[in-house]
């Protein structure tokens, strides 16, 4: 799977199609954030890729489960239950606020009881393209086959393969099996010594798609240490090494200078990490 077909990825040529598949997903992650059995560092809220876009992963309710999952092959929003039953409407550049009513109509078409409040989104214009999905989903899916990939060669705990709605990124946690000193070992969120490993269509400070790559705790000799062709140490908002995705769109071999960075910066990090426990 280290050969990757990537094509451009220009944010402003998708910014507003972007935006409401970045609302479609907070709505799912509100909805099984409401409903799923918590899980550690928040893995009951985020998304997985399937075969045709992102999902739910099944979802527990009183009389059924169900799983509702974004087709961005196809462009539907679907809704299936353990039953069986199927429900699924066109995604036509809704609003988020009508998008949340389509899941409510979902839910009582199915008779699946139960009963989300409404979160509080702002019902604004939507616009959807579908060739700019198409364009992002070709992006995704072969990334998320990379992080598995990745995934399967780390010996210790992982976390899912995950789409995190709050900022669309895809990611992986990868986790030394330490304790930070002086944390609580009971709270994993500031106990568990982690590095993370993503992609983000667009940054607050990072205007382009990127790769990144961050330490908790960030130990010392970690930034500056060397890192792949292309790459870079971030430093203002937030700290981590940074591999622009336009150098892998330009690559022949963009699956192994993604796999170069990620093996790199984990292998560093894990020995800094232990060096400063």
């Amino acid at each position: 799977m280290a050969h990757l077909h990537l094509p451009p990825l220009p944010f402003e040529n998708w910014q507003e199609t972007y935006n409401t598949l970045h609302d479609y997903t907070r709505a799912l992650s509100a909805m099984r954030r409401a409903l799923t059995p918590r899980q550690k560092h928040w893995s009951h809220i985020s998304l997985r890729v399937n075969a045709t876009g992102l999902t739910t992963t099944p979802i527990p309710a009183p009389n059924a489960s169900f799983e509702i999952a974004l087709d961005l092959a196809t462009h539907r929003v679907t809704v299936a239950t353990n039953r069986g039953d199927r429900w699924e409407a066109r995604l036509r550049g809704q609003p988020l606020s009508e998008f949340w009513n389509d899941l409510t109509r979902a839910r009582d078409a199915l008779n699946i009881k139960v009963d989300v409040p409404k979160p509080d989104f702002p019902d604004s214009a939507a616009v959807y393209d579908p060739a700019a999905v198409e364009r992002f989903w070709s992006v995704l899916y072969q990334l998320d086959f990379l992080f598995k990939q990745f995934q399967g060669e780390l010996r210790e705990e992982t976390s899912p393969v995950q789409l995190w709605a709050h900022d669309f990124d895809l990611a992986l946690l990868w986790f030394s099996g330490r304790v930070v000193p002086g944390q609580n070992s009971s709270d994993e969120e500031a106990a568990d010594e982690q590095m993370n490993f993503g992609f983000a269509v667009v940054g607050a400070d990072i205007p382009e798609a990127y790769f990144y790559i961050t330490a908790y705790p960030r130990p010392d000799g970690f930034v500056g240490s060397p890192l792949p062709k292309g790459a870079y140490w971030h430093t203002q908002s937030w700290t981590g090494a940074v591999l622009p995705y336009r150098y892998l769109a330009a690559a022949n071999d963009a699956g192994e200078l993604l796999l170069d960075f990620f093996r790199m910066v984990q292998r560093r990090g894990a020995e800094l990490m232990k060096k400063n426990q």
